[in-house]
């Protein structure tokens, strides 16, 4: 008696036919989408996390468009610490990443998933990318905030897409940054403590507040070099048109991302020993 032959389930085709860069793309589309599903058990993240930032624009932006003590080009000084600060709310939610990945270790997690075929790249580009999903939508509260106290932004939909990829790429980085912390501290206080003592030196440290003219030669220096600089760059020249090479702030950035995912994939298996 012959045996009839079955054909296999469409979802097996599906997988059997998605190789290389088409595998990745959807496990670290899985790994995103377990990330934000994360968000929904607390929505009220996203709000308590944009007092801050709203707190920089409200209190520090209009007193010294008051004081007129920072030259900005002719632009007020609010409209020009607007873009700062939405580059700001994602670096503070970025840099923390790492706890997440150190409580996935003491629940056993992360343990379970290293084991899998899964590039680590992928479970890494899947938080990063998780990261900037959050830090969009925060940037988009502090934007409708920044509005309506009259900052003078475009509403042009490319520009604004733009503006979601640059703040998808500098979160992708900081939490990808604050991951690899995570693979060397190997500890919760530890990354806490690292992580509040760089965050404030990467935010003065680069042109969210004033100027880089206005800094002394050596913070020049440091600042040409944080990745946070290009990315408010590219914020300004996308929200207010102000000049900014573009190629410049963008491949600065897709290399900071980039790198900040080699050296994550490389560190975390670290927290698994």
């Amino acid at each position: 008696m012959s045996e009839r032959l079955v054909e296999p389930p469409a979802v097996w085709a599906d997988r059997q036919g998605r190789t290389g860069p088409g595998l990745l793309a959807s496990r670290v589309g899985t790994f995103c989408l377990v990330e934000l599903q994360k968000l929904r058990h607390d929505r009220s993240e996203l709000v308590t996390r944009a007092i801050q930032p709203i707190l920089w624009l409200v209190i520090f932006g209009t007193t010294f468009t008051q004081i007129r003590a920072i030259p900005t080009g002719g632009i007020p000084y609010l409209d020009y610490l607007a873009p700062g600060v939405i580059a700001q709310s994602a670096l503070f939610i970025a840099i923390f990443y790492g706890i997440q990945i150190i409580w996935e270790r003491d629940a056993g997690v992360l343990t379970k998933l290293l084991v899998t075929p899964t590039p680590r790249s992928a479970l890494v580009a899947g938080k990063a990318f998780a990261a900037g999903v959050r830090s969009v939508a925060q940037a988009a509260i502090v934007v409708l905030v920044a509005a309506l106290m009259g900052v003078a932004m475009t509403w042009n939909p490319i520009r604004l897409l733009g503006v979601v990829v640059v703040v998808m790429l500098g979160a992708a980085f900081f939490s990808c940054l604050s991951l690899s912390i995570a693979g060397i501290a190997l500890k919760r206080d530890r990354l806490m403590g690292i992580g509040q003592a760089i965050t404030m030196p990467l935010f003065f440290a680069s042109n969210a507040l004033y100027p880089i003219e206005m800094m002394p030669g050596w913070l020049q220096v440091v600042s040409h070099v944080n990745p946070l600089t290009y990315e408010v760059s590219a914020l300004r020249g996308l929200l207010l048109g102000t000049p900014t090479s573009y190629w410049v702030d963008f491949g600065v950035l897709v290399g900071s991302a980039v790198t900040g995912i080699v050296c994550a994939a490389a560190l975390i298996g670290r927290l698994a020993r």
